[in-house]
């Protein structure tokens, strides 16, 4: 028997300094997070950022905490939970990180009756800090807790069209009944030495002009190759003209250079040029968290304002909507076929 594992980011347990650190630590000691030496790394967490901030961010999670916990893991249940109707097969949730370790969803399956695991990581483009660690993670421990087992991964749903269909939807949503001048497509930042890292040709990402245009094996590594396409996608189904459209990235780390443009300087060049209404969505992202509820709905919104914009209106990412249940639960039952 197959069964499917929904696999999300995580989160703190609390908004307690202590619960956020503890989350951190984990997260920020991922060699796919920091892709650097074990000794740089935990020089650079242990005695440095772990120092300073998980009172900031404990701070920033107080702001969109909902009463039921952490919006990240209370949508994914919910979204967990439409999918598991729609299923005749054991469906579990795991985190990459946190308390809703994978170990928990794979032996959940486990004992269940599961042979096969089926993985969907709910990330719609690679990175090695994203959809590659979740599924080395399986590898890791499927081989150790569970080696009579089978794993099939979903691969990076980027340029899938159904769901390039609700992601335009999504917009369509918000944007139907405004007036607005530009559409900012934000996705999260990684390190530009991600890319190189994760290009298997070694020759191809940032060293071939317009690499994310020229054919290459390196693209389906590549997470800038992808949200370029996926927003090029979106912006044709949606009949956007080429300059009521840009991409930027957010959420990056200090002391080396990450992708660019950033978009807190993208949403300042704007306003000051004259694009007074703003709509941003978040596509690296399939569930709102702390980085689309605080960073771009809160702290954004007020650099776009304090820039000269005057109204500002944030997507909402597709997190437990009934259309992205079904897909899901269509993508598994491909995968039950084959």
């Amino acid at each position: 028997m197959k069964g499917l594992l929904l696999i999300n980011l995580g989160s703190p347990d609390s908004t307690s300094i202590s619960d956020v650190k503890k989350y951190l630590d984990e997260f920020l000691m991922d060699k796919r997070v920091i892709g650097k030496s074990y000794i740089f790394r935990w020089i650079l967490v242990k005695l440095i950022i772990l120092n300073f901030r998980p009172k900031k961010s404990a701070k920033a999670y107080k702001k969109i905490w909902w009463k039921e916990g952490s919006p990240l893991i209370v949508l994914s249940r919910r979204l967990f939970k439409k999918v598991s109707n729609l299923m005749q097969i054991p469906v579990a949730l795991a985190m990459r990180y946190g308390s809703i370790s994978i170990y928990n969803g794979l032996k959940e399956l486990n004992d269940k009756g599961v042979d096969e695991f089926i993985i969907l990581p709910l990330y719609p483009h690679y990175a090695m800090s994203s959809y590659e660690t979740v599924v080395e993670k399986v590898k890791e421990e499927v081989k150790i807790n569970f080696p009579e087992k089978k794993i099939k991964v979903i691969e990076p749903f980027y340029n899938e069209p159904k769901y390039i269909e609700l992601l335009s939807q999504k917009i369509n949503d918000t944007i139907k009944d405004k007036e607005y001048d530009h559409i900012l497509f934000s996705y999260h930042g990684i390190p530009v030495s991600h890319l190189k890292i994760s290009d298997p040709t070694k020759i191809h990402c940032y060293k071939v002009k317009n690499c994310c245009y020229v054919d290459s094996k390196a693209h389906k590594t590549c997470y800038k190759h992808q949200v370029t396409i996926t927003t090029e996608l979106v912006a044709k189904y949606l009949g956007l003209e080429r300059e009521k459209y840009s991409i930027s990235f957010q959420s990056r780390l200090a002391n080396e250079p990450w992708l660019k443009p950033y978009t807190d300087s993208e949403l300042e060049r704007l306003a000051k040029e004259g694009k007074k209404n703003m709509v941003v969505v978040t596509p690296a992202f399939v569930t709102d968290c702390l980085e689309t509820l605080e960073e771009i709905v809160m702290e954004a919104e007020e650099e776009f304002l304090e820039a000269g914009g005057e109204n500002y209106y944030y997507v909402p990412c597709l997190n437990d909507d009934d259309s992205w249940a079904k897909l899901i639960s269509k993508w598994a039952k491909i995968e039950l076929s084959t």
